[in-house]
C-alpha cells in the first residue's frame, strides 16, 4: 500500500489494479487508453517541426509509447507512494516514452553504437574548407566516443547530449537512478574533454 492516504480517484485506481481479474483487466484497458491519448499529444508536439515526419505514424507511436508506459507502471506500481495523484504519476510514463518511440521509428537508437551518424548533418552555409575542418573535429569526437567511453557512458552521452533525453527518462529506460545517469554523463564529458585536449 502507498505510504500516505490517497485521494478518492487514486485509491480507486489502486484498488482496481489490485482487484480480481475482470476488474483489473478493465482498469488496465482504461489506463492504456488514457496513456495512449497522453502519448499521442506528446508525439504530435515533438514531431510537428519535422517536415517529412508522416502524420500516419502518430497513432502507431502513441500506441507503442502507451504499451511501454503501461509495462513500466506495472513494474513500478508497488513503489507508488501516493505523493501525487495516481494519474499525475502514471501520465509521466507516457510523457517519457513518447520521445523514445519517436527515436526508435527514426532509427536514432543506433547512434550509441554508431555515434558518427549523429554528426552527418549537411550545412550548406559552410565553405569546403570549413566543412572539412568541422568533419575532422567530428571524426575526432566520434573516435573518442567509440574508443574511450564505456558502453554505458556512450549510451548516456548520446541520449542526453544529442537526443535531448532527460536524466529521469534515461533512468527509467536503463533501470537505474537519475543520480547514476548524471554521474555517467559527467564522467563521459570529462573523459571527452581530456581526450580532445590531446588532439
Amino acid at each position: 500500500m502507498p505510504e500516505r492516504p490517497l485521494d478518492g480517484e487514486s485509491q480507486a485506481w489502486w484498488d482496481r489494479l489490485h482487484g480480481s481479474e475482470p476488474v483489473r483487466d478493465r482498469a488496465l484497458a482504461e489506463l492504456h487508453e488514457r496513456l495512449r491519448r497522453e502519448a499521442w499529444f506528446h508525439v504530435r508536439l515533438r514531431t510537428r517541426g519535422i517536415s517529412d515526419f508522416p502524420a500516419s505514424d502518430l497513432e502507431d507511436l502513441a500506441v507503442m509509447a502507451a504499451n511501454d508506459a503501461l509495462l513500466a507502471i506495472l513494474r513500478k506500481l508497488e513503489g507508488y507512494r501516493g505523493e501525487s495523484q495516481f494519474w499525475t504519476w502514471a501520465r509521466r510514463f507516457a510523457q517519457l516514452e513518447a520521445p523514445v518511440s519517436i527515436r526508435r521509428r527514426m532509427g536514432r537508437d543506433h547512434l550509441a553504437d554508431d555515434p558518427e551518424r549523429a554528426f552527418a548533418v549537411a550545412d550548406d552555409g559552410c565553405s569546403p574548407q570549413e566543412r572539412a575542418e568541422v568533419q575532422e573535429l567530428l571524426r575526432s569526437v566520434s573516435a573518442v566516443i567509440v574508443d574511450q567511453l564505456t558502453a554505458r557512458q556512450r549510451t548516456v552521452l548520446v541520449a542526453s547530449a544529442i537526443n535531448g533525453e532527460s536524466a529521469a527518462a534515461l533512468a527509467i529506460e536503463l533501470d537505474t537512478t537519475p543520480g547514476a545517469i548524471y554521474k555517467a554523463l559527467h564522467d563521459a564529458r570529462r573523459k571527452l574533454t581530456a581526450q580532445l585536449a590531446l588532439h
